[in-house]
């Protein structure tokens, strides 16, 4: 079986082909991300169906389409015609902070008990109803009976199959679904101000969702669900980290929704005929953008810089770095914090700067391994990460110290197609190839820890 794995991420679009053979990349394309208002990020829906269009066409000859999504980017178009009538919302914008602040505590508690998701903009809830609300075109076709609103899964699949699905995991990122009914959530649409009716319905993630050009589209999904599954995490915890733009903690804890914890609970996926299968989920929201922001600024040229460093850690010589720059996620939910150099002097170079931009980005991804343990549940010895981070030796040996669990990187590191592929019915595990391991090592000390959790708090609160 030829299986196309089509990756739409926030930077970029990718195809992969994956079969018995192995995997090969088919195509990439990058978009552009736009931000026409401070804390404001948006993608032109057409760029990305085009993109979509594409790469799947250089992928040749197939069997089968899977499709992984952004998550929490969201859009409104028109029932009908299908056309956009909205920008994509990506996951990083924050238009709607202020907005979530003044519903108080209790309209998040409630939140929280219905959807496991917090009054975020993070999430798609608030998204969508800012599009009802702000623009003419979306609130015309609502009054038509034409409106539709969802994340850009639903959109591409309507364009592009006619058929306008979304999968469980999907629907639980947008703070809209009921974590226990596995559907949307009544109360949460109208608390929110989105026509429930204009949503796209609710699928296991192998129900079917059409086909293009007569290929069937298998499997769709969340990019960082597919890599879960990629990685092959199946039993309570197992866990990865996905270092892409942000870095996305997922571990699974069962069939049952996981208990309180400093995490969020989120479907990893759910297949036809069989329960749900839940996680606790946690993100960084700058890793691979923190690391491109470096090197806008000159800190360094090629990745090739980051494989490997010489002498004690930057954090151990008190150089921190606190990846803020759109705020901190789980556990913190502060979109006010601000990015944090602290601790140079006059000998500090852009050597040590770049490092301890690694280093940063570490130390927040090993908070989200640490944050996931609870009294009766704690991930297990071995944490798996992939992304583009992930090829740094050095990153990944400082993780294992840093969360004091083994770290493995599977040699072939397209993991979320590798996800993709196997939930479109594909046997995948020969292919993830060899596993590196990093082993814990000391070199993150207790003290390193608290220095950098002091420079967090400095960090936090800081645009309010």
């Amino acid at each position: 079986m030829r299986i196309a794995a089509i990756d739409q991420g926030t930077t970029s679009t990718r195809c992969l082909v994956v079969e018995a053979q192995g995997v090969r990349l088919a195509a990439s394309r990058r978009h552009a991300r736009h931000h026409p208002a401070p804390g404001w990020v948006e993608h032109d829906p057409e760029e990305l169906l085009a993109n979509v269009r594409a790469v799947l066409d250089s992928a040749g000859a197939v069997d089968a389409i899977g499709l992984a999504n952004q998550g929490e980017s969201c859009l409104a178009w028109d029932a009908l015609t299908g056309q956009a009538l909205s920008p994509v919302i990506v996951w990083q914008d924050a238009r709607t902070e202020d907005a979530l602040k003044a519903l108080g505590d209790a309209a998040d508690r409630r939140s929280r008990a219905i959807t496991g998701l917090p009054l975020d903009p993070y999430f798609s809830a608030s998204k969508l109803a800012w599009l009802v609300t702000h623009l003419p075109a979306v609130a015309q076709a609502l009054r038509a009976g034409r409106l539709r609103l969802g994340t850009t899964d639903a959109f591409f699949l309507q364009r592009l199959t006619g058929q306008c699905l979304t999968d469980v995991a999907t629907a639980s990122r947008t703070g809209l679904m009921d974590l226990q009914r596995l559907a949307w959530s009544p109360e949460m649409c109208e608390f929110h101000g989105v026509p429930i009716e204009c949503l796209p319905r609710i699928v296991p993630v192998d129900e079917g969702f059409g086909s293009i050009e007569g290929v069937p589209v298998r499997a769709a999904i969340v990019d960082q669900q597919a890599a879960l599954y990629g990685h092959g995490c199946r039993v309570p915890g197992d866990s990865k980290i996905t270092f892409g733009t942000g870095a996305f903690f997922l571990a699974i804890t069962g069939p049952r929704r996981p208990a309180p914890s400093a995490l969020l609970p989120t479907i990893a996926w759910q297949l036809k005929g069989a329960p749900p299968v839940h996680a606790v989920e946690g993100g960084v929201y700058d890793a691979g953008a923190a690391l491109e922001w470096a090197r806008s600024l000159g800190l360094f040229d090629t990745m090739e810089e980051l494989q490997h460093f010489e002498g004690p850690s930057a954090l151990s010589r008190g150089i921190v770095f606190v990846p803020a720059l759109s705020g901190l996620a789980a556990p913190h939910w502060d979109r006010s914090a601000a990015p944090l150099f602290i601790g140079m002097d006059h000998a500090t170079d852009r050597r040590d700067l770049v490092r301890t931009v690694l280093e940063g980005v570490a130390m927040l991804s090993a908070g989200l391994v640490d944050a996931a343990a609870t009294p009766t549940r704690a991930p297990g010895d071995t944490l798996s990460i992939d992304g583009g981070l992930s090829q740094s030796p050095y990153f990944a040996r400082f993780l294992a110290s840093a969360c004091e669990r083994t770290v493995t990187v599977p040699s072939m590191y397209e993991l979320s197609a590798l996800g993709l592929a196997g939930l479109c019915g594909a046997d995948v595990s020969a292919l993830r190839g060899t596993l590196s391991r990093f082993d814990p090592d000391g070199r993150v000390a207790d003290a390193d820890r608290r220095r950098f959790a002091s420079a967090l708090q400095r960090a936090r609160h800081w645009r309010q």
